[in-house]
């Protein structure tokens, strides 16, 4: 990135003494000690090493520090204490409060919004996912350039319209940074447009695409890479993937589909990454299922449903209608980390709903009942139709097969006779096709 876009945060480096301070604001379905839990894997997800991390109820959040005074203190001390040059608060800052909260800690301030930035600068591995970063990041610091450059000299000429260098220099920043959004978002414009080529070419094939997406750490990659035999990054780590990686993947009573693995949510998503990972999000709402892996031995795993949803709701793929809906399945991951009886309860009560499935990606552990759900999902209504087809109709044999799965076909003299699988609306697009219309036995 531009040097004027990480004027803030190249202090965060790797194995620095970080105090995390969780603001409690309001009513929550979250638990306390599971975001505590969270915030410290965020702030190790980038090497950073937490040396103590306390929740604080905020009843009014304060303009000026979004603590209280007295909170503020307890803050600050334990940076003290614990020699920490960094403080991480687990909430989004204004620029002025995390000014003053500097301060008064007399460490370096980082918002929940800065701290996920930064994740994402550090683990983009493409062009494209850098990009992405970027534009976030500068849009995030576009709003923060007066505070980086309190060290320039504020002075105003005696009309009252002539900037002294400071202002100068931050209007200079602020057209740098806009002129680079501005190029990142024409390029980003340009992959986007590539990557609807790519789609429009699979939707010419015959495979289904079949979509992963969850909370970060749900185990996406550890179950697309146990369905697909690859060997995509999966550690217990927020954030461990964030380029989209699509393979394929053996289902029963299917030829081939698609496997997409998708960067991972998580709640307060900043909003610059909303916008600038919708190109890559855009791969969902193209898929012709969801598979929503859900970790069901969390705390917050309704909390964490409910963040899905509501990004996924974001990107148009759940209008909350049904009718549009892509259809999707939840995925009960983990069952491995749960005790006998609940894992009993939670299989059973997967059992009971047709839209979830209860496996453990790690053991392996109703991984085949799940293909088998998929496959029937991708294939309900699809019905076997038996058509004969002139063998010169290459027109017609080459729509079949790139709009069903041929599952036999022999010739006979001039007719071709085949068995395809086709869904109701593929089924109805051939029987309007214009001079298509075999004779069906």
């Amino acid at each position: 990135m531009s040097g004027f876009g990480r004027e803030q945060t190249d202090e965060v480096r790797h194995g620095a003494r970080a105090v995390i301070a969780l603001p409690e604001l309001g009513q929550t379905m979250r638990d306390s000690a599971a975001r505590l839990e969270e915030a410290s894997g965020l702030a190790a997800a980038i090497g950073l090493h937490v040396v103590d991390a306390e929740a604080f109820r905020v009843r009014a959040p304060k303009p000026a520090t979004l603590f209280g005074s007295g909170q503020v203190e307890q803050i600050a001390t334990s940076a003290r204490m614990h020699d920490a040059e960094l403080v991480v608060v687990d909430a989004a800052l204004t620029p002025v409060q995390q000014q003053n909260l500097e301060k008064a800690c007399e460490a370096k301030v980082i918002d929940r919004t800065g701290l996920i930035l930064e994740i994402f600068g550090e683990r983009a591995a493409t062009a494209e996912g850098r990009l992405q970063v970027e534009l976030a990041h500068l849009d995030y610091q576009a709003g923060r350039l007066v505070r980086s450059w309190t060290h320039l000299e504020r002075q105003r000429g005696g009309f009252g319209f002539l900037g002294g260098p400071g202002e100068t220099q931050i209007e200079a920043d602020r057209r740098m940074i806009r002129d680079r959004m501005a190029k990142i978002r024409r390029e980003l414009e340009q992959v986007r447009k590539t990557r609807g080529l790519h789609r429009a070419r699979r939707e010419r094939a015959p495979w289904p695409v079949v979509a992963l997406v969850g909370y970060t750490n749900s185990g996406k990659s550890t179950l697309f890479n146990r369905m697909t035999g690859a060997d995509v990054m999966a550690e217990n780590l927020l954030f461990a993937t964030l380029d989209p990686t699509m393979r394929q993947v053996s289902l029963p009573g299917l030829d081939k589909a698609i496997l997409s693995d998708t960067v991972g949510f998580v709640s307060d998503l900043p909003t610059q990454l909303v916008a600038a990972f919708r190109a890559t999000l855009e791969e969902v709402t193209a898929a012709d299922l969801v598979l929503h892996v859900r970790d069901i031995a969390h705390p917050d795993s309704e909390a964490q449903r409910a963040d899905v949803l509501a990004v996924l709701a974001e990107i148009g793929l759940m209008s909350g209608e049904g009718e549009d809906d892509v259809p999707l399945i939840e995925v009960w991951n983990k069952l491995d980390l749960l005790d006998e009886v609940t894992r009993e309860d939670v299989a059973a009560e997967a059992a009971r709903r047709a839209d979830v499935v209860a496996i453990s990606a790690r053991t392996g552990d109703g991984v085949d009942a799940l293909r088998r759900t998929v496959a029937e999902r991708l294939l309900a209504g699809a019905r076997v139709h038996k058509l004969a087809v002139a063998a010169t109709d290459g027109e017609t044999l080459a729509w079949l097969h790139q709009h069903g799965e041929v599952l036999d076909q022999a010739l006979d003299g001039e007719t071709i006779s085949l068995d395809v699988r086709l869904s109701p609306d593929e089924w109805g697009r051939f029987e309007a096709k214009q001079g298509i219309r075999p004779a069906a036995f």
